[in-house]
């Protein structure tokens, strides 16, 4: 099982990445350790916004990808609707159940 998610920085970016321990690579991007990403490093994660379930790799990656080219307005609505309607002509979005887990967050 691998994650897709959606993380919002200190500065109100967004940050979307994968993963397969969703825990681990949260406390790496919360904690700016060597292993989170160089862009979490210098924009501080504050929360997870967002989390879907893949079965595999290629799944998450797919979604990440069609994330990453929407427009902050896109990636808001899908947070606040907690919905990948605005995808549903490029990604079969059925493959992907949005997780309502809650992890530590930087306050």
């Amino acid at each position: 099982m691998y994650y897709t998610y959606i993380l919002r920085c200190c500065d109100n970016t967004l940050y979307t990445g994968i993963a397969l321990d969703i825990e681990k690579r949260m406390n790496e991007h919360f904690l700016q350790n060597e292993k989170c990403a160089k862009y979490t490093r210098t924009h501080k994660a504050k929360k997870l916004e967002s989390l879907w379930i893949s079965e595999n790799r290629a799944t998450a990656s797919k979604l990440e990808y069609h994330i990453k080219h929407l427009t902050k307005k896109q990636k808001e609505e899908i947070i606040s609707l907690k919905s990948l309607e605005v995808l549903k002509d490029k990604l079969p979005i059925e493959n992907y159940n949005y997780s309502d887990m809650k992890l530590n967050s930087v306050n």
